[in-house]
């Protein structure tokens, strides 16, 4: 089995962005982890992150054509506001999970409003880091 981890704008200043928020743990220890979760888990984990819609798009499209059998996606600010991402998701048909560091519900009004939500099988939000580990495990069935 193979995951592809997709992170959108802002998620490669883990650990400088608002650390009272988002932790200090950095982008690379993200994925650090999640390389172990792969391991223990005994499946392949690939990343992908840009502060560009068309570059996240472009890789969901890639997960298709590279025979990935699932996405674990944290589309950041682009939750609030991509159909492009939702219309892509949609399109390759890879169980998807939304996955975000702080729960959304609990910010700002504009943050309630996923539209990548519709085409997930699950969404995880307000766990941290250890949130994307669970979207992997539900991704593997564990």
């Amino acid at each position: 089995m193979h995951i592809r981890v997709i992170n959108g704008p802002n998620m490669d200043l883990l650990g400088l962005r608002q650390p009272e928020l988002y932790g200090r743990e950095t982008y690379e220890d993200l994925c650090a982890m999640l390389r172990a979760e792969a391991a223990a888990l005994g499946v392949q984990v690939s990343f992908f992150q840009s502060n560009h819609e068309g570059a996240l798009v472009d890789a969901i499209h890639q997960a298709y054509f590279d025979h990935v059998d699932g996405i674990v996606i944290n589309p950041a600010a682009y939750t609030h506001t991509s159909v492009a991402l939702l219309d892509a998701v949609k399109a390759v048909g890879i169980p998807t999970v939304e996955v975000h560091v702080t729960d959304p519900d609990s910010r700002e009004p504009f943050r309630r409003v996923s539209y990548i939500r519709a085409a997930c099988v699950a969404t995880i939000k307000g766990r941290g880091l250890p949130g994307y580990q669970e979207a992997m495990r539900l991704l593997c069935g564990k």
